[in-house]
C-alpha cells in the first residue's frame, strides 16, 4: 500500500462515484471549507499496484483542550476491496497519520468511519489499538429516505400525522416555502438558528462558519437555503446540500412560538421534492438519537429525541456507522478523554 497526496479534484470527486459509503465530509469541497476555516488540510490516496483503492481526508485541529488529526466520515474505500485488503488499508493509514501527528504535535488522531457498525468493522479498528472516543463530532446515527419512488408512494410511507401535517400545510394560504442562494439570507437563517440553540441547548456555529460553508458548496450548485415563511413571517430555515446523487439535510432552524404551524414538515417536503428533481436518490437527514426506536422518542431525554422524532416521520431507515475511534498518541490524551467524557454527560448525549 502507498499513500500519496491527491491534488486533482477531478481524480478525487471520480473515485467517490464509484462508492457507496460516502457524504458530503468526503467532498472535495469540505476540504475547500476547513481551508476557508484556516485549517490545515491532506487529500490523501491509498494505492495498491498504483490503483486508487481508499482516499480520506485529514484535517488539523487546534481545539483548546489540545491538537488532533481528524478523519471526518472516512477512510472511503472501493467497494470491491476484500476483508483482507481493508485491513491493510486501515493499517496503511494509521502508519502515515501517526508520522504527521507526531510532526505536528498533535494530541491523537480522531476518525469518524465511514463504515458500517458491525462486529467484523468494530474489531478491525479495535485490533489496531483504537478505543472508542468520548464525544463524536459527525453523525454516528442517521436517518434516511429512498426517494427514488414517486411521490405518492414516498407521502404513504410517512408517519400518518406527518402526512396528514404535509396536506394541511399545502392548504394553509398563509404558509409559503421558498428557496434561495443568496448569501445574504444565511444571516436570516442565523438569527432563527441562534434561537434554536439556546432552546435545544447546542452551541450554534457562527455566522462565518455558514457562510464559508454555504461558499464552498455553492460554486457547483450544491446548496439551497430554504426558507418556510407564515403571514409573510420566516418561522423556519433549513440548509440542504445537494451532493453525488444525495441530499443532506444538514442545518435547520424553526422559532419556537410557531411550532404548532406545521410550516417545517412542507419545508421538509420541498427539500426532498427538490432532491427528486436534482436525481437524487437518498434524502440524508442527517443526525438522529442513537439506540432508540420511535416508541421510545417521546420519553427520552435525549437533546435530540424530538428533532428525531420529527425527522423519522418522514418514512426512511436507520444507518448507523462504527462509533468515532481515537488513536492515543501523547500522554496528554487522557486528560482530553477525561474533560470530553464529563462534557458529554454533562449534555445528556
Amino acid at each position: 500500500m502507498e499513500i500519496k497526496e491527491i491534488t486533482n479534484k477531478e481524480v478525487w470527486e471520480g473515485f467517490l462515484v464509484q462508492c457507496h459509503q460516502k457524504t458530503f465530509l468526503d467532498s472535495w469541497y469540505w476540504g475547500d471549507f476547513n481551508e476557508k476555516e484556516g485549517n490545515r488540510i491532506w487529500r490523501f490516496g491509498i494505492y495498491e499496484d498504483n490503483n486508487l483503492s481508499a482516499l480520506f481526508l485529514l484535517i488539523k485541529v487546534e481545539a483548546k483542550r489540545g491538537v488532533f488529526l481528524f478523519i471526518p466520515h472516512g477512510p472511503v474505500i472501493k467497494p470491491s476491496v476484500s476483508d483482507k485488503q481493508r485491513l491493510e488499508i486501515l493499517e496503511a493509514l494509521v502508519i502515515k497519520v501517526k508520522e504527521l501527528a507526531k510532526e505536528d504535535n498533535a494530541d491523537f488522531i480522531r476518525i469518524a468511519p465511514i463504515m458500517e457498525r458491525n462486529e467484523r468493522n468494530n474489531n478491525m479498528f479495535r485490533d489496531l489499538k483504537f478505543k472508542e472516543a468520548p464525544l463524536h463530532i459527525h453523525p454516528e446515527t442517521t436517518w434516511e429516505l429512498d426517494i427514488t419512488k414517486n411521490e405518492d408512494d414516498i407521502l404513504k410511507g410517512m408517519r400518518k400525522t406527518t402526512r396528514y401535517l404535509i396536506k394541511q400545510a399545502e392548504k394553509n394560504q398563509d404558509i409559503e416555502i421558498t428557496k434561495s442562494q443568496n448569501i445574504e439570507d444565511l444571516k436570516i437563517f442565523n438569527e432563527i438558528y441562534r434561537e434554536t440553540a439556546k432552546r435545544h441547548k447546542f452551541v450554534p456555529y457562527s455566522l462565518g462558519y455558514l457562510e464559508n460553508e454555504f461558499n464552498s458548496f455553492k460554486e457547483q450548485n450544491h446548496i439551497i437555503i430554504f426558507l418556510g415563511k407564515y403571514k409573510e413571517k420566516i418561522v423556519s430555515s433549513a440548509v440542504v446540500i445537494f451532493w453525488q446523487n444525495t441530499a443532506f439535510y444538514h442545518q435547520g432552524a424553526s422559532l419556537e412560538k410557531y411550532n404548532k404551524i406545521p410550516v417545517s414538515y412542507l419545508l421538509q417536503w420541498n427539500a426532498i421534492k427538490e432532491a427528486k428533481n436534482r436525481g437524487c436518490g437518498i434524502y440524508n437527514f442527517w443526525g438522529i438519537a442513537p439506540d432508540m426506536e420511535k416508541k421510545d422518542m417521546v420519553r427520552s431525554r435525549h437533546p435530540w429525541a424530538g428533532l428525531s422524532l420529527f425527522k423519522m416521520g418522514f418514512g426512511g431507515y436507520k444507518k448507523e456507522y462504527v462509533k468515532t475511534q481515537d488513536f492515543p498518541v501523547s500522554s496528554k490524551y487522557y486528560l482530553i478523554y477525561i474533560f470530553e467524557k464529563l462534557r458529554k454527560l454533562k449534555r445528556h448525549l
